[in-house]
């Protein structure tokens, strides 16, 4: 049996009839959840030759991102401040019950965790995209997962369309212009800012043998081997972005 629950505010434990109170505006908050089916996961073969697993992440994996994700909230290169920082309540408010119908893949390498994507579902036909996090460069680890993530939208939750806006000037030309997307800009993505694009099923189909790459089945061992995720060491991500950096230049 727990413990009953401590009022911080009034300096006193809670009622039962309070705690029942509580547990039943909760059930309120939570959002209603459309069935979704699992992502299988696949791996991917970069051009380093490393093997990226791409899976579905679970809940109780959360945590492990958030402490990943959120030094990068302060990082001001290539729009990474502004993705990291959404990502991270996206993320939480998936842990806490706060987001419909939301999934989150990710690209783990060796155990170690190379990058995030997250969406959801809006309906039973169309779905939001929300954000590509990428740790480990140079490798289109991004590209790879963006393509993972609308292979789960349109191949297994049998979606018609996604609808996807971009934050920054590297992810316009990645999804935007490769794949190329259509123009919704009727719709407002709830991400805010630019207007939205779509990937319809006709889009993704003439895009998939150019974009959407990896096997399956995934042997047991490899798999195992994404699990428990191993945050990545940060500073070799920044030593690559201030590689990139002086490329352009």
């Amino acid at each position: 049996m727990s413990p009953p629950s401590y009022d911080w505010d009034a300096g006193e434990y809670l009622t039962s009839e309070e705690e029942r109170m509580i547990d039943e505006l909760e059930a309120m908050l939570r959002p209603p959840v459309l069935p979704m089916a699992p992502y299988p996961p696949k791996a991917v073969l970069l051009a380093s030759g490393e093997t990226m697993v791409v899976r579905q992440a679970s809940v109780d994996e959360v945590d492990t991102m958030l402490k990943v994700i959120q030094p990068l909230s302060w990082l001001a290169r290539d729009f990474y401040d502004i993705v990291a920082a959404r990502l991270f309540a996206e993320l939480l408010g998936w842990k806490t019950h706060r987001v419909r119908n939301e999934y989150c893949l990710v690209g783990v390498i060796d155990g170690v965790l190379a990058g995030i994507v997250n969406g959801r579902l809006f309906d039973e036909k169309h779905g939001i995209s929300y954000h590509t996090l990428t740790l480990k460069r140079g490798l289109r680890v991004g590209s790879h997962l963006f393509a993972s993530k609308m292979e789960h939208h349109i191949e297994y939750l049998g979606q018609d369309e996604v609808w996807v806006v971009a934050e920054s000037p590297i992810g316009h030309r990645r999804w935007m212009i490769e794949y190329p997307l259509d123009q919704k800009f009727e719709v407002q993505h709830e991400l805010g800012g630019a207007p939205a694009w779509v990937l319809t099923r006709d889009t993704y189909f003439k895009a998939k043998s150019r974009l959407v790459t990896g096997s399956r089945p995934v042997s047991p061992e490899l798999l195992a081997s994404s699990y428990p995720l191993r945050k990545p060491d940060l500073k070799v991500m920044l030593t690559q972005i201030e590689h990139t950096l002086e490329a352009r230049l």
